[in-house]
């Protein structure tokens, strides 16, 4: 088996992918039990964010690799209501080893719904299974 490129090499810094969301009754506020009203609940939208990170990654993670979330920064600026429709885009602006940091915004056909950060490390996808089960 060749030897694995290294990271910086594989991840580099300007991929980006993105994410729709139709919000629906199950990615509201109360159904999350995050809040008590109809609107997309935080969980959902920081969910969206890491999606659309993993979207821009792409076929960039070997098979025996994956990501795993690490931090996630990020300020939920405006209600987005049921049947509105959002995207979340995600670019990698930093790589730093194993660690992947992307820039992250949601946006709605009206506004910024949110930004901010997430931070994804790269491991080896058996040795974390591994550990995981103890």
């Amino acid at each position: 088996m060749p030897p694995k490129p290294p990271l910086q090499a594989t991840f580099r810094p300007g991929l980006s992918g993105s994410v729709r969301l139709d919000v629906g009754e199950a990615d509201t506020a109360e159904a999350l039990g995050s809040g008590d009203v109809p609107v997309l609940g935080t969980p959902r939208l920081v969910g969206l964010c890491e999606q659309a990170s993993l979207a821009a990654l792409g076929p960039a993670v070997s098979p025996d690799q994956t990501t795993v979330g690490m931090r996630v920064h990020v300020d939920h600026l405006a209600p987005t209501q049921v049947g509105g429709v959002v995207t979340a885009e995600a670019t990698l602006e930093k790589v730093e080893g194993r660690k992947l940091t992307f820039t992250v915004t949601v946006r709605d056909r009206c506004s910024l719904v949110a930004a901010g950060r997430v931070t994804r490390v790269v491991v080896d996808r058996d040795r974390f299974l591994s550990k995981a089960s103890g």
